[in-house]
C-alpha cells in the first residue's frame, strides 16, 4: 500500500528554544517552495494546535522529547501524525536530526515514509468513585511519594483481581514506549513500541513483588493508595496532582495511538536502543 504524499504541515516550536523559532520559518519558507501549506504555533499552546489540526496532514515538532510527549496527547486523538525534528539532549523518540531536515522533507513529500502507531495511557484520578482529573500519557503514569522521603501503600489490583500490595516510594504504569523511559531507570525491562501491554514498575519498594510485572494486553489497572502525608500522581512527567489516603488511579490503554512519521527501517528501535545502552 503505497503512503499519502502530506501537503499540509504545523510547525511546532518550542518557546523556550530561539532557534527553533528560527528553524520553523526555514522549514515553512522550504514547504512554501515545494507547493505545501504550513502555519506555526508554540508547542505549549495546545488549544491553538487542536483547532488547527483540521489543516494539517503532519505534524513537525522542533524540540526534544518532552515536546514530542506533549504534542502526542494533542494530536493522537485527531490521527494526525508527527515528524520529531531533533533540537533537545536525548532525543530517543525524534526521527530527524537538525542538519538533516530538508532530506527528510523531501522524502516525507514523495510519500517515502512509513507510519508507526504506539499506545498511549488513559489514567483517571477517583476519589470517593468520582472522578477529579483524566490524564493522556505515552511515557507512563506514576503514583509516587511527595516531597518528604517516606514510603507510601499502593494496592494494585488488575482487571478486578487483586494482585499486589506495596510499600514503595510508588509505582510506575508504563507503556512500551516508556519502558526506555523512567520505567528503564527504575528497572524494568524494555519492551519493542509496537507492543500494547502495561508494565508496573515499583520504585524502590520495601514490601511487595520487587519485580516489574508486564500485563495482558488490554488490562485495566486501578491503584489505591494509602498513606499518612503527600502522595503525587504525574503523567509523563508533565502533568501533577495530590493524593489523599483512599483515593484511586485506574489506568488503560487509551483508545487512540501516537503515530509517528519514521524514514528508518522499522529496525530502527534495535539501533537506537544499543547505541542508547553503550552510554548508560
Amino acid at each position: 500500500m503505497s503512503t499519502p504524499c502530506p501537503r499540509r504541515f504545523g510547525i511546532l516550536h518550542h518557546p523556550k528554544l530561539p532557534h527553533s523559532l528560527e528553524l520553523a520559518a526555514d522549514i515553512g519558507a522550504f514547504l512554501d517552495e515545494s507547493g505545501s501549506e504550513s502555519w506555526v504555533l508554540s508547542s505549549w499552546d495546545p488549544e491553538g494546535i487542536r483547532a488547527r489540526l483540521p489543516e494539517a496532514d503532519a505534524i513537525i515538532t522542533l524540540g526534544g522529547d518532552g515536546t514530542i510527549l506533549r504534542t502526542s496527547r494533542v494530536c493522537a486523538s485527531a490521527g494526525v501524525p508527527i515528524l520529531a525534528v531533533n533540537l533537545g539532549r536525548l532525543g530517543y523518540l525524534a526521527e530527524v536530526s537538525p542538519p538533516d531536515w530538508r532530506q527528510a522533507l523531501r522524502r516525507v513529500l514523495q510519500g517515502d515514509y512509513w507510519v508507526e502507531e504506539r499506545m498511549m495511557l488513559t489514567s483517571e484520578h477517583q476519589r470517593v468513585g468520582v472522578v477529579r482529573h483524566s490524564f493522556q500519557s505515552l511515557n507512563e503514569a506514576v503514583v509516587g511519594r511527595g516531597r518528604l522521603a517516606r514510603v507510601i501503600r499502593i494496592a494494585v489490583q488488575v482487571d478486578g483481581c487483586e494482585l499486589a500490595r506495596y510499600v514503595a516510594d510508588g509505582l510506575i504504569a508504563a507503556t512500551p514506549t516508556g519502558s526506555t523511559a523512567y520505567a528503564f531507570a527504575a528497572g524494568g525491562p524494555v519492551m519493542p513500541p509496537m507492543l500494547r501491554n502495561i508494565i508496573l514498575v515499583p520504585i524502590a519498594p520495601m514490601f511487595g513483588p520487587p519485580r516489574p510485572i508486564v500485563l495482558s494486553q488490554g488490562a485495566t489497572v486501578r491503584l489505591t493508595v494509602e498513606t499518612d502525608h503527600e502522595a503525587i500522581l504525574t503523567c509523563d512527567g508533565q502533568a501533577e496532582v495530590p493524593m489523599e489516603s483512599g483515593d484511586e488511579v485506574v489506568v488503560r490503554a487509551w483508545e487512540h495511538s501516537a503515530r509517528f512519521l519514521r524514514l528508518r527501517a522499522p529496525s530502527y528501535f534495535y539501533e537506537a536502543l544499543s547505541a542508547r545502552l553503550r552510554t548508560v
